[in-house]
């Protein structure tokens, strides 16, 4: 029984983290203009997610933020007001991968979302760019990550923060999460040394590395500290595509 134990803790200090940022900034209004916050319903509560958007009529988020009734608001700053930017969509069709395990620390932990009509692109709704299928990021690459929530313990905001956070070798997530971290699908993003971060709240929001979206916030520990886990977009490509293709894209309101 003792190893079953174990196992069981160690599942319990995983945490899926459905957004806040640890040691970053106020992003400048509107800079990331292909951020997405998810307000979700599931049977048991009220949960907020990032995403971003990779088509008119789709965003790219994580597998774990699926809910019963799902909404995205587009062109936001400060998600607490009406700004004239912002366009709220219904989400159609919540489409996780077909291989997302939940009991396994959220493998494969990716998710499209079609939206109910297409979103209205403007310099503060754009598209961020995805990778080829065999692009890679590096150890000592720096990145950044951005998302709405929590930015300490009990410090809380509604406007959008960043972060840069330094790309970590497979080993260093590997000796932190064991058999949970696969580097085929994983990114492993922190430096244990820096509190720099996404928490709480990110869930689904990407990593961007040049302007391009390398990863997505899936897990951490429970305590929070870096590294992190993130999704792997460029071993997704071919299901992202496939996926999109076989919905068309939506057409006018």
């Amino acid at each position: 029984m003792q190893p079953l134990l174990l196992l069981l803790a160690f599942l319990l200090c995983l945490r899926a983290e459905a957004g806040k940022i640890i040691g970053g900034h106020e992003a400048i209004p509107h800079s990331r203009p292909y951020m997405a916050f998810l307000q979700i319903k599931t049977l048991f509560e009220k949960i907020t997610c990032g995403g971003f958007l990779v088509r008119e009529d789709f965003v790219l988020t994580a597998a774990h933020c699926r809910g019963s009734s799902m909404k995205i608001i587009l062109g936001a700053h400060n998600i607490k007001k009406r700004e004239s930017s912002q366009q709220v969509i219904p989400v159609k069709r919540a489409i996780p991968h077909p291989d997302y395990q939940l009991k396994k620390a959220h493998l494969n932990d990716i998710m499209l979302l079609q939206l109910k009509k297409k979103a209205k692109l403007s310099d503060k709704v754009s598209l961020l760019r995805l990778p080829t299928k065999t692009a890679k990021v590096t150890p000592g690459m720096v990145c950044s990550v951005a998302g709405w929530g929590s930015t300490g313990v009990k410090k809380t905001t509604v406007k959008l923060h960043e972060v840069e956070v330094k790309i970590q070798t497979d080993q260093e997530c590997t000796l932190y999460f064991r058999s949970y971290y696969n580097e085929s699908i994983h990114i492993c993003v922190g430096d244990k040394n820096i509190n720099k971060s996404s928490s709480q709240g990110d869930s689904g929001g990407p990593l961007v590395c040049n302007d391009v979206a390398q990863g997505i916030v899936s897990f951490a520990k429970e305590d929070g500290t870096p590294p992190r886990v993130y999704t792997k977009i460029s071993s997704f490509m071919r299901w992202i595509e496939e996926t999109m293709r076989s919905f068309k894209l939506q057409g006018p309101d």
